[in-house]
C-alpha cells in the first residue's frame, strides 16, 4: 500500500504547483504592431487584393491582342472514294484516298489606329485604380483600428477614474464611520456615503464591462479569438505628429494630392479616354499580315507543301450603330464621373475642415480640463479638511468627489477626442496611417 500513497502524494504536489503557478502575462499590444497585423490579415484588404490581381490578369489578357496569334493544324483524312477528275474520256486521280495534312499560320496586326494599344492602356489604368483601391481600403481599415484602439485606451482611463472615485468615497465613508461612532454626525450622513459608494461601484462595473466589449472588438479586427486577453500600450504625446500647424487651405491641398478616392477617379477618367480611343478605332480599317506553311500528302500533286504570306486590310462597314452608341455611353460616363469627382472633392474638403476644427477645439478644451482637475483636487482637499475639523458637511465632501470625477472624466475624454480627431485629420488628408504611427 506504499506505492498508491506515494502516487497520491506526487499528484498533490503537482496540483499545488499548478494552483500556485503564476499565469503568463499577456503580451502588450502597441498601436504600430496592431496596424501591421491589420494591414497583413484584414479580410477586406485581402478581398481588395484579390480584385487587384483580377485586374492585373485582365490587363495581361488584353495585352495578348498586341502579340501575334499562332495557329497549328494537323489531321489525317480517310475518304470513301478516291478523288478523281474527268479529262474527256480519261479518268485521272487527283488525290490519295487516305492522306495526312498539317499547317501552321501566324497573324499580326500591323496598324489599327491604336485600337488594341488603347484597350491595353485602359486595362493597365484600371489595374492602377484597383491598386489605389487597395490602398484606400488599407487606410480605412487602419483608421477603424486606430479609433477602436483609442476608445479602449479612453475606457481604461474611465476605469481608473471610477476606481479613484470609489477609493475617495471609501475613505470618506471610513471618516464618516469614525465621526458617527464618536457621535459627531448623524446616521443620515453615513448612509449618504454608503449610497454614493454603491453607485460608484456600479459605474466601475459598467466601465469594466465596456472595456471587455472593446477588447473583443480589437480581437475581432485582429482576427483573434474574442476572449483573448488584450493589454495595450498608450501612445505618446506627439507620436503621430502635429496637426495644429495645419491650415485649412494647406490641408485641402494635401488631401487633393493624397486621397486615394480622388486618384481613383482620375485613373478611371484616363481609362475612359483610352476606351473611347479603342471604340473610335472601329470606324477605321485594320491592316494585318498573315504568314503560314501548309502540307497535304498527295503524290498526284506537284508541290505537297507550300509557304504563303498575305497582307490584308479589313473594315467593318456596318454594325447597326453599335460603335456610335458605345461612344455616347462613354461620354455620359465621363460627365457622370466628373460630377462625382467634384462632389467627392467637396465632401473631402468638408471632412478635412470638420476634423481639423475638432482637433483644434479639443486641444483648447484639454488645457481647460487640466486646470479644472487641479481646481477640483484642491476643492476636495479643502472640503475633507473642513469635514474632519467639524466645520464642513458630508454632502460637501461627496459633491467635491463628484466634481473631481467629472473633471477627470472630461480631461480624459477631451484628451482622446483630441487624439481621435488628429487621427481623423491624417486619414482625411490621405496620409498612410501605418507611416504616421510607426
Amino acid at each position: 500500500m506504499k506505492y498508491p500513497s506515494r502516487i497520491l502524494f506526487f499528484i498533490l504536489l503537482i496540483g499545488m504547483f499548478f494552483a500556485f503557478a503564476e499565469e503568463p502575462s499577456a503580451e502588450v499590444l502597441t498601436l504600430p504592431e496592431g496596424l501591421k497585423i491589420v494591414a497583413e490579415k484584414s479580410r477586406i484588404i485581402t478581398i481588395s487584393r484579390s480584385d487587384e490581381q483580377i485586374a492585373e490578369a485582365d490587363a495581361e489578357s488584353v495585352r495578348s491582342r498586341l502579340l501575334p496569334t499562332i495557329n497549328a493544324f494537323a489531321g489525317w483524312s480517310a475518304l470513301a472514294h478516291q478523288p478523281k477528275a474527268l479529262f474527256g474520256p480519261l479518268i485521272v486521280p487527283v488525290s490519295d484516298k487516305n492522306f495526312l495534312a498539317y499547317s501552321i499560320s501566324i497573324q499580326q496586326t500591323l496598324f489599327d489606329f491604336r485600337g488594341n494599344a488603347a484597350r491595353y492602356d485602359a486595362s493597365r489604368t484600371a489595374f492602377a485604380a484597383k491598386r489605389l483601391e487597395t490602398q484606400r481600403v488599407r487606410n480605412f481599415a487602419a483608421i477603424e483600428f486606430v479609433l477602436v484602439y483609442l476608445d479602449l485606451l479612453e475606457q481604461e482611463k474611465m476605469i481608473t477614474v471610477a476606481e479613484k472615485e470609489t477609493e475617495a468615497l471609501d475613505a470618506h465613508r471610513r471618516n464618516a464611520q469614525s465621526l458617527y461612532d464618536e457621535g459627531v454626525i448623524t446616521k443620515n450622513d453615513l448612509l449618504q456615503a454608503e449610497v454614493r459608494i454603491s453607485d460608484a461601484r456600479q459605474r466601475l462595473l459598467t466601465a469594466r464591462t465596456t472595456r471587455s466589449l472593446l477588447a473583443s472588438r480589437i480581437n475581432s479586427i485582429l482576427m483573434r479569438p474574442l476572449r483573448t486577453e488584450v493589454q495595450i500600450h498608450d501612445i505618446e504625446e506627439g507620436q503621430a505628429g502635429v496637426v495644429s500647424s495645419f491650415s485649412v487651405e494647406a490641408a485641402w491641398e494635401l488631401a487633393e494630392k493624397q486621397r486615394a478616392e480622388l486618384q481613383i477617379a482620375d485613373e478611371t477618367l484616363k481609362a475612359l479616354g483610352f476606351q473611347e480611343t479603342a471604340r473610335r478605332s472601329d470606324y477605321y480599317p485594320r491592316l494585318f499580315v498573315t504568314g503560314g506553311y501548309d502540307y497535304t500528302e498527295n503524290k498526284y500533286q506537284l508541290h505537297e507543301s507550300n509557304w504563303s504570306m498575305t497582307l490584308g486590310l479589313s473594315l467593318n462597314l456596318f454594325s447597326g450603330g453599335e460603335t456610335r452608341a458605345e461612344l455616347k455611353k462613354i461620354g455620359y460616363q465621363r460627365e457622370k464621373l466628373l460630377e462625382q469627382r467634384e462632389k467627392l472633392r467637396d465632401d473631402i474638403r468638408l471632412e478635412v475642415e470638420q476634423y481639423l476644427l475638432q482637433s483644434l477645439t479639443a486641444s483648447e478644451r484639454l488645457q481647460v480640463a487640466k486646470d479644472s482637475v487641479r481646481q477640483a483636487e484642491e476643492n476636495l482637499r479643502i472640503n475633507i479638511v473642513k469635514y474632519e475639523e467639524g466645520i464642513g458637511t458630508g454632502s460637501d465632501v461627496l459633491d467635491a468627489v463628484s466634481l473631481l470625477t467629472i473633471a477627470r472624466t472630461n480631461q480624459y475624454r477631451t484628451l482622446y477626442d483630441l487624439r481621435k480627431s488628429e487621427a481623423a485629420v491624417f486619414y482625411a488628408t490621405g496620409r498612410d496611417l501605418l507611416e504616421v504611427y510607426r
